[in-house]
């Protein structure tokens, strides 16, 4: 930790921040969360924005936006309408997480986002990257904001050989942020940050001949701006084999399921499907046998239409697509539904299920 403080000390902190800010306020993108500096934006917008390049994000925020423009509309909408708005986007529990959070400013804020450090940390689903995000860009607070893009930028400029991929590595960025930040104007500051690592400082290759900092930059300097940030690999994801199936009644309604309440895409609905298990068994009768062991269903298959794989940050899905008819009158419940192709829409889908309809599509168009 004496390296860094060593490298700041080299730096000239307010041309650094003149640089920065200067370069960032004549270079900066339209972004729609930028038009303002509402709180309840700000907050969704950096939600959206984990694990999720800006090109997806804006439609999904102008959308998302639109259909809840206050923190009043998103705490009072019904959980079904909240997951539909973020099909697509991913990882769930964060919206999830959002809704919950918002409940809890509606009703012990008075509606108002906190703007102490304490409160707004202990919101649902607000670690201390969004904690910061929020207090200095929508409320001028100089609090750090440290993410992967903030922390390979930092460590570029002062050197830092810490593993980023350790969680307590974030402390020693956030205590460089703390010395470098604009006191005058943080939310500057900070997104001119983010927006350098977009733009400029990028993972590979960057571009430090376009830089606005580069003569404060130690990694240049050394010429070893391509060996940082260090970053050890993450463990081997997992293969799943899965079967899903569209299965038909006989009406020609689809059967659709609802995911259990907690875990992986909890509350989303999805083409049933099953784990398969290495077996001597045909895959076609394991699919038949598991339906009904796992989902109590009786179909009968009528071919395979394709293979998909659909990627997670722990596990791979590589999921045989079927399609077949019920072998018997289905009651619904509130897991099961038959659905008319037009009524999908109304239901939320990860993307795994929004893939097979793709494939079902295709081959009508054959």
């Amino acid at each position: 930790m004496l390296i860094e403080q060593e490298n700041i000390e080299n730096i000239n902190i307010n041309a650094f921040q003149n640089d920065l800010i200067t370069w960032f306020k004549n270079e900066q993108r339209n972004l729609p969360w930028r038009k303002d500096q509402d709180p309840y934006k700000v907050w969704v917008s950096e939600i959206m924005l984990q694990q999720t390049r800006v090109d997806t994000v804006i439609p999904y925020f102008n959308r998302f936006i639109e259909w809840f423009p206050t923190i009043e509309d998103l705490a009072e909408a019904e959980e079904d309408k909240v997951l539909k708005a973020w099909e697509g986007l991913g990882y769930y529990s964060r919206v999830r997480n959002l809704q919950s959070a918002v409940k809890e400013v509606k009703e012990k804020y008075n509606g108002e986002v906190p703007s102490s450090p304490e409160e707004i940390a202990r919101l649902k689903g607000v670690g201390p990257y969004t904690a910061g995000a929020i207090l200095s860009i929508a409320y001028g607070i100089p609090e750090p904001a440290v993410d992967g893009n903030v922390m390979r930028v930092l460590s570029r400029i002062l050197s830092i050989w810490d593993d980023i991929a350790k969680p307590a590595t974030r402390k020693v960025f956030e205590k460089a942020v703390r010395t470098l930040i604009s006191h005058e104007d943080p939310s500057a500051f900070n997104q001119a940050l983010m927006e350098l690592g977009a733009l400029i400082c990028t993972p590979t290759s960057p571009s430090c001949l376009l830089c606005p900092v580069r003569e404060h930059c130690q990694g240049f300097y050394e010429g070893v701006q391509n060996e940082l940030p260090i970053k050890t690999k993450k463990t081997k994801t997992r293969d799943v084999q899965l079967a899903a199936a569209i299965v038909f009644d006989e009406s020609g309604k689809i059967l659709i399921h609802k995911r259990p309440e907690s875990g992986l895409l909890a509350n989303l609905w999805e083409l049933p499907s099953v784990e398969l298990h290495h077996s001597m068994q045909n895959e076609r009768e394991q699919v038949i046998d598991l339906f009904n062991q796992n989902h109590n269903i009786k179909i009968n298959l009528e071919k395979i239409i394709g293979q998909i794989e659909h990627v997670f940050s722990h596990l791979i899905w590589n999921i045989s697509v079927y399609t077949g008819k019920i072998a018997f009158t289905l009651q619904e419940s509130e897991e099961w539904k038959l659905v008319t192709f037009e009524e999908l829409e109304e239901f939320a889908f990860p993307v795994s299920s929004q893939k097979m309809f793709r494939l079902y599509q295709e081959q009508l168009e054959e």
